[in-house]
């Protein structure tokens, strides 16, 4: 498609721009493209870019790989900007996890909702209006925004209500679980198991599965969990809200533990509800280690990236990720059908009407066309209620820069509520506002204040580790787990 112009922002993501920019290759149509690349880490920028040109030149593709740390610039004449940028990256991610610990939050990823999540939002919001105003500016009338950045909800809602742009909000949490689902039924082929999701981003429900055409009951699914050798171990807290709900979560056992209020408010109780053979089970700041581990990895083997990208495109090893299949059903009319986060509006009937829901649609030369009239249990609905809540005063705060909505939407966060006392959760937020200062424009008027009201207030709890909490790997480290854990299956191919 001549003239295509697809831009991506937070590019130095690499790993992950490598992932789409790859699945977007694999479509011959999508071929000859310009893919203009954009980050404030130079550095990142252009080792991703070096990635890049490797590929399309050992393939000998006509696709165009631009970079540049000036968005407007990378942005201009762009049909497609997709998102994926962390604001204020490793360092505000450290204060989201440590700074409610120390107040009772144990956090396994906070980037969604929880303290971490709502104040991550207070930081992408005007960063999102930014890139909102520049693709009204510069890209090409009625440019589409795929939005990959958390907290997914809150980003998207800010995008569609207050920076006036068609968006997207994309996110692989609903296949990753499906072909969980798939693996404990027993299927040959994930594709063998058919599925409807409808809920809110990391809290969206599979009201409907199917295994070659039978419907699966939630009796025979929390069976088929239980009996799993694996996931019986890994997926606690699913388990328990499948038996007590009547449905599976798309989210992962720690995504999930902490958007309720049940799993992770009494440190002697988290231990029961986790995992820890791997950070997304339910480990304390899990993701934050895994984040800062893979960029160390990276930064040290960045040579072998660079030769693993000698090697020719593989079509069938495209992903599942959507903006690949997106681009390709908008761009030559072949439909794409999968679960899209957008505008509710009566998609799902007992959700408000404002919301974003993550729901299923199809995409074609037409555009977006999403399924209406879903519904889900009322246990179900209850608990997206309530994230929904501390999400719509979450962007309202991070637009006004009102921090009372601000401190409202913390108090009501399920699990910070199930912890904190008012107090504690006013003192929090003033914490975190001046540790993210920086990030955070909107609150400019309100840092002194906060500051303040530390200085002249009790001290607060003890250091707090966490409950479940784990140490940064050395690169040495992770070299040697991951050359053991390639002995082990070669040693039991069962494992691998």
């Amino acid at each position: 498609m001549p003239g295509v112009k697809i831009a991506i922002i937070g590019a130095g993501s690499v790993g992950f721009t490598r992932k789409l920019v790859t699945d977007v290759l694999c479509v011959p149509e999508l071929q000859d493209v310009d893919i203009a690349l954009t980050d404030i880490d130079e550095r990142n920028l252009g080792m991703v870019r070096q990635i890049l040109e490797t590929i399309v030149s050992v393939n000998r593709l006509p696709t165009r790989i631009a970079a540049s740390p000036d968005r407007r610039r990378a942005l201009e004449g762009a049909r497609y900007v997709i998102n994926c940028a962390r604001i204020g990256g490793l360092e505000a991610f450290a204060d989201d996890i440590r700074i409610p610990l120390q107040y009772g939050v144990d956090q396994c990823v906070g980037d969604t909702i929880c303290a971490g999540g709502i104040l991550y939002g207070q930081r992408s919001i005007p960063a999102i209006l930014d890139f909102c105003a520049d693709i009204r500016s510069v890209c090409e009338p009625e440019a589409k925004l795929l939005n990959y950045a958390n907290p997914m909800a809150m980003n998207t809602w800010a995008a569609i209500d207050h920076g006036n742009v068609e968006t997207i909000g994309l996110c692989h949490g609903v296949q990753h679980g499906w072909r969980q689902i798939a693996d404990a039924l027993g299927a040959d082929d994930p594709r063998e198991v058919e599925y409807i999701c409808c809920g809110i981003n990391h809290q969206t429900w599979y009201i409907d599965v199917r295994l070659r055409g039978r419907r699966i009951d939630r009796d025979e699914l929390v069976a088929a969990f239980e009996r799993h050798p694996v996931y019986s171990r890994q997926e606690k807290v699913r388990i328990d809200v499948l038996k007590r709900f009547g449905l599976y979560s798309t989210e992962s056992n720690g995504h999930l533990s902490e958007y309720l209020p049940w799993y992770r408010k009494r440190p002697d109780e988290i231990g029961r509800w986790i995992d820890m053979s791997e950070w997304i089970h339910g480990e304390t700041g899990g993701y934050l280690r895994y984040c800062r581990e893979t960029r160390n990895w990276f930064e040290t083997d960045f040579p072998v990236f660079l030769e693993e990208a000698k090697k020719p495109i593989d079509r069938a090893a495209r992903t599942d990720e959507h903006a690949s299949h997106i681009l390709e059903a908008l761009e030559t009319g072949r439909p794409y059908r999968g679960h899209f986060n957008v505008k509710n509006k009566g998609l799902v009937t007992n959700l408000a009407s404002d919301a974003i829901v993550e729901t299923p649609g199809f995409v074609d030369r037409l555009g977006l066309n999403m399924s209406a009239g879903l519904s889900l249990p009322m246990a179900c609905a209850a608990t997206c209620t309530a994230s929904i809540n501390v999400q719509r005063m979450s962007v309202e705060a991070a637009v006004t820069g009102d921090v009372d909505l601000l401190k409202l939407a913390v108090l009501h966060d399920p699990l910070v509520g199930a912890i904190c006392s008012p107090d504690e959760v006013w003192r929090m937020v003033d914490e975190m506002l001046v540790a993210q200062a920086r990030w955070l424009p909107q609150y400019a008027h309100a840092i002194e204040g906060a500051g303040k009201r530390l200085s002249s207030a009790p001290a607060r709890r003890t250091e707090r580790q966490g409950a479940a909490r784990r140490p940064v790997r050395s690169v040495e480290e992770l070299r040697a787990a991951r050359i053991g854990k390639r002995k082990s299956s070669a040693g039991n191919p069962a494992v691998a």
